[in-house]
This record gives C-alpha cells, structure tokens and sequence, in this order.
C-alpha cells in the first residue's frame, strides 16, 4: 500500500461469523496462494473498504467472489465511481453481522472518516489507519524522519501526527472513542502495526490521550 509516496506494510482481517460466511476487512492484493488460504475458510460473503484510503484491490475480490457484498465507507463511492457498491458503512452494524461484530463511525477527521469494528468474540477492536506502528528500519533518508515525526515509528502503536492535526472536530471525534471504550477489548489490531494482545481497552484509551486531555 502506498500513500503520498510512502509505502506501507499492510494487512487484512478476515471474519468467521457465526453463520459461516467470511468478512473480509480492508483486502489486500488476492494472489492465488491467498485465495487458496481464504477458501479454506468458508465462503466470502462482505468486502468491507473500513475508509476512503483502504480499498484498491476490493474491485479484484469483487471480481473473483461475484457473489460477495462490497460495503464502502463515508466518501469513497465518490472516489471510487468504478466499483458498484453495496452498501454503506455507518455506526450501526449491518443486521447480517451485527450478532459478530460491532463498529463506530469515527467522525471530524478531515483526511478520512474511518469505520472502527469490535469483533465480540475475540475481544478484537479493529483499526485501519488510526493508529500505526511501521518498523523502525521500514523507510531511510528524508522518508524515514517525516515517518519519525509523524509518531509512524514509535516503541508502541500511536496515532499519527497528520491523523491528530485532521481532527477538525474534536467534540464528535471524542464522542466516537467514548462508544469504542465502552467495548470491553482485550485485542487491538491493525492494518499498519503491531498487534495488541492484552489490554486493549487501557491502550486505545492511552493511545487517544492527547485527544481527551
């Protein structure tokens, strides 16, 4: 995934619900070792593009899962005209899986609006771009000290510097991240980081200190 000129190791989730069938968060490019993996697992039913930033190979699952439902976040089926959607993501689960999964529509950003999702079993919050941690080798030069200022490659998972700035709407931001503490987490994952394993509600509430200050 790349991004102003950055590229970024990234990840997808990918859901069991209770039924069986397969939620797909954020897909990453579909090789033929993946699908092979994917199908193993059950049926591919919803391609969820989390925000406006995470969705440059949902047109390639669609086209290899016709069946499947893509679901776009706010403002990306206006940057996204090519690709049929769905439906759209708010901060009500969709009836299909919302027995699974929960989610938050996290508003007053300016660069993206991000769809937060809480998988109930695991105990799993699940962020797109919020909050990253890259390795500390992953870029060099010039790269490497914009990724440092913007808190990229800190000891611990964090919310990026640009991503902070864009919180025009600071009210409606911190009554977003009041509805995800309210989740009882014990995992944070990410699609730019390293895992949360234990502890998940105190490092979200941690890691979005400087916005409830």
């Amino acid at each position: 995934m790349a991004m102003w000129g950055f590229h970024y190791p990234t990840r997808m989730a990918v859901i069991r619900l209770s039924g069986g069938n397969l939620f797909i968060w954020s897909p990453v490019a579909l090789t033929d070792d993946l699908r092979a993996e994917v199908d193993t697992l059950g049926k591919v039913r919803y391609l969820v593009a989390p925000n406006s930033l995470h969705h440059l190979f949902i047109a390639d699952w669609k086209r290899a899962y016709p069946d499947a439902q893509i679901y776009a976040a706010p403002r990306l089926r206006e940057k996204r005209q090519d690709v049929a959607f769905d439906g759209d993501l708010g901060s009500t689960p969709d009836p299909d899986w919302s027995h699974d999964i929960d989610q938050v529509l996290v508003q007053g950003n300016a660069i993206t609006t991000e769809v937060v999702f809480f998988h109930r079993k695991s105990a799993t919050v699940i962020f797109a771009d919020l909050i990253q941690q890259l390795p500390t080798a992953w870029f060099s030069g010039w790269r490497a000290v914009v990724a440092k200022w913007d808190f990229m490659l800190g000891p611990a998972p964090a919310v990026p510097r640009k991503f902070r700035a864009a919180f025009t709407n600071r009210r409606a931001a911190r009554m977003s991240l009041e509805r995800i503490l309210a989740w009882p987490a014990e995992k944070v994952l990410m699609a730019h980081g390293t895992p949360v394993t234990e502890n998940g509600q105190a490092f979200i509430r941690q890691a979005f200190g400087w916005l409830t200050a």
